[in-house]
């Protein structure tokens, strides 16, 4: 086995996926394909995907790159040079799968649209990530994560939640990358199914905004149908060494927290008396109960609570994970290396009973695999890539 190879147990393996995609949502879900198997073959620029010089770095080697590229081979291809388009559709004559995440319409000035490659391979997934999808007035403006938390009304719903704010706060964990990452995933495991059956491939379509609004859950169904009381809103409650959350939601919960505390008079007072009731006067609630937790630590509460099943939790660094039992436990980290040496990426977020579906453990060097992939799958001699080079397919020739 090579140093990407997984073993046969990987539900993916025999698959093959070119990456085109950059930045995050693409490049996770390429990743995703990857840990379960798939030969994913990422195409960058002769000079590297910018993401190989964002922070963190180690030795110049980015630990945010690794993570979402992880277990994939690199091709270094100028795709403004007709000789790399010729062996990018070459390519595409015997893989499964395309990931890219371009805004609207550059693949097809590329000559890489989806109508002219699935002329090539009728059985071809074709999967691009945008913004706003590929269709509708919006289709073409350039958009990141932070863009569509904004426009989604995402940025909003948490400003009105957290209470104390006039406009949304700002922020940097790009939840819509993520959520069009594993949505993408999906529809192409789907999109996969169906060409079991038709022997035909299609185009995927995902679109960012839609992977917001389907969060949204509630909010949207709010804002057609506007209620009287408002939703009750989790946050911290003080204990004498650091904050916690409490989220006694159903009757059960609540019944549990106030025994464990000891304020059972909670129950019979009319403000949390019912459902409803504590949903109009959690706020209220909440201050009787951190009567209880800001006399005691944080560790206390957590024990107490925890031995009577009441749902809680310390508020942690992203950090804690790392050294968490449980995660450690239940092997949600796997260790991967670059040009820097060793780091902990994670694993995809889910966990099969019969197969490998952990984080591919190399991260590929730019252009490490070049001559592998044109050789093994397009079956170009030394001197055929030679003259590739000379063309100046893999960049400027020198």
């Amino acid at each position: 086995m090579n140093a990407i190879s997984k073993p046969r147990n990987a539900p993916l393996t025999g698959l093959r996926v070119l990456d085109f995609s950059i930045m995050l949502a693409g490049p996770y879900c390429a990743r995703l394909l990857a840990d379960n198997g798939a030969d994913v073959v990422k195409i960058e620029p002769p000079e590297g995907d910018d993401m190989r010089v964002r922070a963190p770095l180690r030795d110049g080697h980015s630990a945010y790159f690794g993570q979402l590229n992880a277990g994939k081979r690199s091709l270094t291809l100028d795709l403004k040079c007709k000789a790399a388009i010729d062996a990018v559709r070459r390519l595409v004559a015997t893989t499964d799968v395309i990931v890219e995440n371009f805004r609207p319409g550059v693949m097809d000035r590329l000559g890489l649209g989806y109508e002219e490659l699935r002329a090539i391979n009728p059985r071809l997934v074709y999967c691009s990530i945008s913004g706003y999808g590929q269709t509708g007035p919006q289709a073409e403006r350039a958009a990141y994560a932070m863009i569509v938390h904004a426009e989604s009304g995402f940025d909003r719903a948490l400003m009105r939640y957290a209470g104390d704010r006039d406009r949304p706060a700002p922020g940097a964990v790009f939840v819509a990358d993520v959520l069009g990452a594993i949505n993408a995933y999906a529809a192409i495991q789907t999109a996969l199914v169906q060409r079991a059956s038709t022997g035909q491939g299609q185009r995927v379509d995902v679109a960012l905004m839609d992977c917001m609004l389907n969060l949204l859950v509630y909010e949207l169904q709010e804002a057609q149908f506007p209620v009287a009381t408002p939703r009750p809103s989790y946050g911290p409650v003080s204990a004498t060494d650091g904050d916690l959350l409490i989220a006694p939601i159903t009757p059960k919960n609540f019944e549990a927290l106030c025994e464990a505390t000891g304020q059972t008079d909670l129950l019979k007072d009319p403000r949390f008396a019912a459902v409803a009731a504590r949903a109009a006067n959690w706020g209220a609630m909440m201050l009787e109960i951190e009567r209880w937790t800001s006399q005691r630590s944080v560790d206390n509460c957590l024990a107490v609570l925890d031995a009577a099943g009441v749902p809680c939790a310390r508020y942690n660094d992203t950090g804690a994970a790392l050294a968490s039992p449980q995660n450690r436990e239940r092997g949600v980290f796997s260790e991967i290396a670059d040009g820097a040496g060793a780091f902990l990426g994670v694993n995809a977020p889910w966990k099969m009973s019969d197969a490998d579906t952990s984080i591919g453990r190399h991260v590929p060097k730019v252009g490490e695999h070049n001559e592998d992939v044109l050789s093994g799958l397009l079956g170009l001699s030394a001197n055929d890539i030679d003259a590739l080079r000379g063309a100046g397919a893999f960049g400027a020739k020198r």
